[in-house]
């Protein structure tokens, strides 16, 4: 067992990282847990969604700004680690981009595997969160690859005969899914109407199949609202300030739903949790860490 506590998560795009997490990562950060992220490509193929940004020399070198955007970003949430799997961005199914030989998309799975292996065992997380199996809502190449490789390397990265280049073996205890719960919509989207303002969420977002039914984990982010706009914020060119989806409700209405929501996927630790868990590390923080209690 690792002598310190040890979250990575593993992320498709800049800006990924931010909506998914943000506050779940800052939280364990202060806490004094090591946070790495493993972010897949580089979002050459993101739109720019801030108008304010959507100007020739930033479509010029949007790779190098979009770079910027995750520097600043992952300095706000806290992660003290970040690490480039080296692929290009992909864009959506059908785009001239996911037939570029150097995209994720197209990249052999025994050599992504084996670059996100690599970063396993040097990291020795015992607890890896990845996106989940079931991604109808939003099926994009990069993030149903990021489920497909994640759920290879949790186990590759412990097999002495797997990728023996790669590092000395390391196992992760827990392998989580992150979601985005229905209840979350639900909670925001009735906040919008009590408020009497128009909600981002139409019937089409409803329509969408939830995960709700198979959360496990809900992670207490009340005290992370700031943290997770200041994150999103600093994605210029993703990230329209004026958005409602995002910023629609006033700054001091707080914590609408102060969770984050993880199913569990994969579970080693010798005592199986009691769920609902209200922490990642259920099961592994006493066996490392006692003085980071909760």
């Amino acid at each position: 067992m690792s002598e310190r506590l040890t979250l990575l998560t593993v992320h498709a795009h800049p800006d990924d990282e931010s909506s998914k997490g943000a506050a779940t990562v800052h939280h364990y950060a202060r806490e004094g847990v090591r946070c790495v992220l493993v972010c897949c490509t580089g979002g050459e193929e993101g739109d720019i969604l801030n108008p304010a940004m959507d100007r020739p020399e930033v479509r010029e070198n949007l790779h190098q700004i979009r770079m910027e955007e995750l520097a600043r970003a992952t300095e706000v949430i806290g992660y003290h680690e970040v690490v480039m799997l080296g692929y290009r961005d992909s864009g959506m199914a059908g785009s001239p981009a996911n037939q570029n030989s150097d995209c994720f998309a197209q990249a052999p799975e025994e050599e992504a595997v084996g670059r996100l292996v690599a970063v396993i065992r040097r990291e020795r997380p015992q607890v890896m969160i990845i996106y989940p199996d079931d991604q109808q809502g939003y099926p994009h190449p990069d993030h149903l690859r990021v489920h497909d490789i994640g759920i290879v390397a949790f186990d590759a990265a412990g097999d002495p005969d797997a990728y023996p280049d790669a590092g000395p073996p390391w196992q992760p205890m827990k392998l989580y899914y992150s979601a985005w719960a229905r209840g979350r919509m639900v909670a925001i989207h009735e906040k919008f109407l009590e408020l009497g303002m128009e909600s981002p969420f139409d019937e089409k977002w409803f329509e969408r199949p939830g995960l709700d039914d198979r959360i496990t984990t809900k992670i207490d982010v009340s005290a992370g609202d700031d943290i997770r706009k200041e994150a999103l914020l600093a994605h210029a060119t993703q990230i329209d300030p004026n958005s409602p989806f995002w910023f629609g409700l006033p700054p001091e209405v707080t914590s609408v739903y102060p969770w984050d929501d993880y199913i569990l996927a994969r579970s080693l630790v010798e005592t199986p949790p009691y769920f609902p868990e209200d922490d990642l590390f259920t099961g592994i923080r006493e066996r490392v860490q006692p003085e980071l209690g909760r």
